[in-house]
């Protein structure tokens, strides 16, 4: 059996003044605080969540 691929994500910019549906990604990612991180398994859908909100995150 092969182990599940994960990224880090971490918010390393506010999501203050950005809009709604970049807001409600990064709220779907478990991003809270600045500096708040989550592992993640890596798929399609989340790579695409990554990508719409890359000028927030950093990935590990």
């Amino acid at each position: 059996m092969s182990e599940k691929k994960t990224l880090t994500v971490t918010l390393v910019k506010s999501v203050a003044g950005t809009r709604q549906t970049h807001r409600d990604t990064v709220r779907g990612l478990g991003l809270r605080k600045i500096n708040s991180s989550r592992v993640l398994e890596d798929t399609p859908a989340v790579r695409g969540m990554i990508n719409k909100v890359s000028y927030l995150v950093k990935v590990l």
